[in-house]
């Protein structure tokens, strides 16, 4: 399942938005209430929930993680690392029972997706990290994701890994470039297209489409896009609506062109370099998976540390390595280019890795979804995608 996953239905996430938008007042959790006693001083561990396959793995054993266990063997901290996050939705369902109730949920760190990163901190579910015992952080952290409209100052969060949604498209295939999110709607592409299914997945790009600052972008914004979309599924112009199941479309040459994020396209690349990924002339949303610090963590202090461990130059260059996201560490960029190995080195030229300045100016950070929007917005979007 994608690490970028699909807001299937209203589901759990209406659920989440009802609780976060309605002014439940179990759910709300006070600053004061927010931190547990730490035990760092004393329990050298912590818990660390994650996505599946979202961080290096050992080439001849993948049960070893060679960025954490250099953090264990520096720190003489255990990290117990699972990878129970498959869906944003599911995980707030799983979790959100303790949180509301002002207990502990047995985690010292999670990566959650902005969108629900931001239903987290209106909740006043996470703790607000001390930025002085976080050195690299506050060092070599993207000056671009630096500050979210969610987040102010990002004192709450902190990216894993970033990534653009933008248009994939088979070059060969399809015989001609695409330059701009409304090439999709020609002619010669009529049910060879898809969309992402999941609202806070699709919304941005469409918007930028149509010429919307998306930092900033109005109700009226959001129902001219879903006019515009449900008419192109009425005329078959939209060939379906996807998960990363575009991936499997765009590779057999059902779909020539759709909606995408820049780390599963660098995969794709490998297998056939006629996919392309474009940032359109409009502009494409940068996003970021982001790690927090759940309430009553009992192991704040080592979770701080572990992210900063994260943005040691050297270890986030062994990480973007990996995972082929945009890395939230621009001083990785020389690290990685300083590499022996030239496929290793190749990764520091990759716009989709690093992008460059011309891209930079092309990309911004989508205003989320607020919770008296996200019902409503919610239901009129699945109406459309069929969800």
């Amino acid at each position: 399942m994608s690490r970028r996953s699909l807001l299937r239905a209203l589901g759990a996430g209406a659920a989440g938005a009802t609780l976060a938008g309605c002014g439940v007042p179990a759910a709300f959790v006070e600053p004061g209430d927010r931190a547990g006693h730490d035990s760092s001083a004393t329990e050298h561990t912590l818990h660390f929930a994650n996505w599946p396959l979202y961080i290096d793995t050992d080439d001849d054993n993948e049960s070893k993680r060679p960025t954490l266990e250099a953090f264990s063997k520096r720190t003489g901290i255990s990290v117990t690392y699972t990878e129970e996050i498959n869906d944003n939705d599911e995980f707030f369902g799983k979790i959100s029972p303790a949180l509301m109730n002002h207990q502990q949920t047995g985690r010292d760190l999670i990566v959650i997706s902005d969108w629900m990163a931001a239903r987290f901190v209106r909740l006043g579910w996470v703790q607000e990290m001390d930025r002085a015992k976080q050195p690299n952080v506050a060092k070599y952290l993207d000056p671009q994701l630096r500050t979210p409209a969610f987040d102010e100052g990002r004192r709450h969060s902190v990216p894993w890994q970033s990534g653009i949604t933008g248009i994939a498209y088979n070059r060969k295939k399809l015989g001609r470039e695409i330059r701009s999110t409304g090439d999709l709607w020609a002619d010669d592409l009529r049910g060879r297209v898809t969309l992402l299914s999941g609202l806070d997945e699709s919304f941005a790009l469409l918007m930028q489409g149509n010429g919307v600052d998306i930092t900033r972008w109005t109700a009226d914004d959001f129902h001219e896009i879903c006019e515009q979309t449900e008419k192109r599924v009425r005329s078959k112009h939209i060939r379906r609506f996807t998960g990363n199941d575009y991936i499997k479309d765009l590779a057999t040459g059902d779909v020539l062109a759709c909606q995408a994020y820049s780390g599963d396209v660098i995969q794709l690349q490998a297998d056939n370099p006629d996919i392309e990924f474009v940032v359109p002339e409009e502009g494409a949303e940068l996003w970021a998976e982001s790690l927090m610090i759940p309430n009553l963590a009992r192991h704040k202090r080592n979770a701080e540390r572990l992210i900063d461990h994260y943005y040691d130059p050297e270890v986030a260059a062994e990480l973007a390595a990996w995972v082929n996201y945009v890395c939230p560490v621009p001083a990785a960029r020389d690290v990685l280019a300083s590499s022996k190995d030239e496929e290793t080195a190749a990764l520091a030229e990759d716009p989709l890795i690093f992008p460059d300045d011309a891209m930079r100016e092309r990309l911004a950070i989508a205003r989320d979804i607020t919770s008296d929007e996200r019902m409503d917005f919610a239901k009129k979007w699945n109406g459309i995608v069929g969800l």
